[in-house]
């Protein structure tokens, strides 16, 4: 008998912020005896997101953008025996050997229509302002697998919501969000479980 068909697939949880979309993936597979989460790394101390985390009681780490580009060891260590990172509100850009190790396996959210509004610069409130600015009639979120170019890797999902020209940013930012709470988890668990490739 293949014992590794009895292995939970193990997923990291990689934030910077408040921490809602963590929180919806660990509540998501909470009950699922097929997912676990073992760790919430943050690359803020102050996040939210940990607060969150320990609440569900997931353990958690804090790894610097300094540590995340000068100690490859202790980041391999923190996410030793894990099968996906999930990107969920994280901001430092992915380091390369991070990347070459989980080939296809780091998932990331960007909330626009990729590959509009991505790349340096465009996060949070950041992407609502410009696409709030360019009169665009959609937004909507993207996930997609990271490659060493920032929000250039493969798409894996897109979803998008109609914009009212009355529509201001903050009003972009929360119908993103909805999408995001809608979505995420269930794309995530597609890829993980293989209905995805």
């Amino acid at each position: 008998m293949d014992t590794d068909i009895m292995k939970p697939i193990r997923l990291a949880i990689f934030v910077t912020g408040g921490g809602t979309n963590c929180e919806n993936i660990i509540r998501y597979f909470q009950n699922d005896p097929d997912v676990v989460i073992p760790i919430v790394v943050s690359s803020r101390e102050d996040a939210y997101a940990l607060v969150r985390a320990k609440r569900l009681g997931v353990p958690t780490a804090v790894i610097t953008r300094q540590q995340l580009n000068e100690d490859s060891e202790l980041v391999l260590r923190t996410v030793h025996g894990c099968d996906y990172i999930i990107l969920a509100g994280f901001l430092p850009k992915v380091p390369v050997y991070l990347i070459e190790r989980y080939p296809n396996r780091i998932i990331n959210i960007h909330p626009a229509l990729l590959p509009k509004f991505g790349g340096k610069g465009m996060w949070g409130h950041h992407v609502h302002e410009a696409v709030h600015a360019a009169h665009e009639k959609r937004s909507g979120i993207t996930i997609h697998f990271v490659n060493p170019e920032l929000d250039e890797g493969e798409h894996i999902a897109q979803f998008s919501v109609a914009l009212d020209p009355a529509d201001t940013p903050d009003d972009i930012a929360d119908k993103v969000h909805e999408l995001e709470m809608k979505h995420f988890p269930s794309v995530i668990e597609q890829v993980i479980k293989k209905k995805i490739q």
